[in-house]
């Protein structure tokens, strides 16, 4: 079972969607959860913790029932085949300083437990949801963590993320508009060092390598019968080759083995333990 909504209205500035992902036990896989430049908030409130998987040695990590998955610029492994039911934010950029505390490149490329931010607080969180009996309430009782959470002065009359620097949410619309990272930087004002302070501090990736996963996605929400050389073009990559070489390190695996794999959601990708050899 996988349900998803967007945020109730005061959350949307900060929150991309909501979900609610249960699963019954199969069998065990490695799965390759592919970058998207956006920070995760996971409560697994049935089944085993999160394990990470180094595909390459299968070394697993587990982590807490409550997690802060950081934005990545490469995919990473995780273990599959426990039967769970976990409850999670995506974010928009911007949120993890108002919301834990911290600069979101302290929490990039890497998983952190919850606690280790917020405390006793997450086990309180975690009480709550449990509490709730469907999917929907517990969602519910997300967005009511998340606005008692983030401090007022991120809300206002008008829209928009009001701890975000004019000058990243000025980037981001542009990066979204497919411009330059060159051509955002001289339309901002500032050095290129400075903007990517700024830039890595709201987002934890730097404008660059933001850029890169930004090209990833449009290639995983294209047509998959799309020709790679009329994909590439249109995503922004210089050629067939240059959209390949990244993929190939961003994902694991190459454009090719992605479409055979066929998965059902777009950015987790079973492997089972086999790194790709094409």
């Amino acid at each position: 079972m996988h349900y998803s909504r967007p945020a109730c209205a005061a959350l949307r500035p900060f929150v991309k969607r909501l979900w609610v992902f249960s699963q019954t036990a199969s069998r065990p896989a490695c799965e390759h959860v592919l970058p998207t430049g956006d920070m995760h908030l996971v409560f697994r409130l049935r089944g085993a913790p999160l394990r990470l998987i180094d595909p390459g040695r299968l070394v697993s990590e587990a982590m807490s029932l409550a997690v802060i998955g950081g934005p990545r610029t490469r995919f990473y492994g995780k273990w599959i085949g426990d039967a769970v039911y976990s409850v999670g934010v995506q974010f928009y950029p911007g949120v993890a300083e108002p919301l834990f505390g911290v600069p979101a490149d302290a929490l990039a490329e890497r998983h952190t437990n919850l606690d280790a931010v917020w405390g006793q607080y997450t086990e309180q969180v975690l009480e709550r949801l449990l509490a709730a009996t469907t999917p929907e309430q517990q969602l519910r009782v997300l967005e009511a963590v998340l606005l008692a959470r983030l401090p007022r002065l991120c809300f206002s009359a008008l829209p928009g993320n009001k701890s975000m620097h004019p000058a990243i949410a000025f980037g981001l619309s542009r990066f979204a508009q497919c411009a330059t990272v060159t051509e955002v930087v001289r339309e901002s004002g500032y050095s290129h060092r400075y903007f990517n302070a700024l830039f890595k501090r709201a987002t934890g990736l730097s404008s660059k390598a933001y850029c890169r996963v930004r090209r990833l996605q449009q290639v995983l929400a294209a047509p998959r019968d799309k020709a790679l050389a009329e994909l590439a073009l249109t995503a922004g990559f210089a050629d067939q080759a240059h959209l390949q070489r990244d993929f190939r390190d961003l994902a694991g695996v190459t454009p090719l083995t992605y479409r055979h794999l066929a998965p059902r959601f777009a950015h987790h990708l079973q492997v089972n333990f086999i790194q790709d050899s094409e």
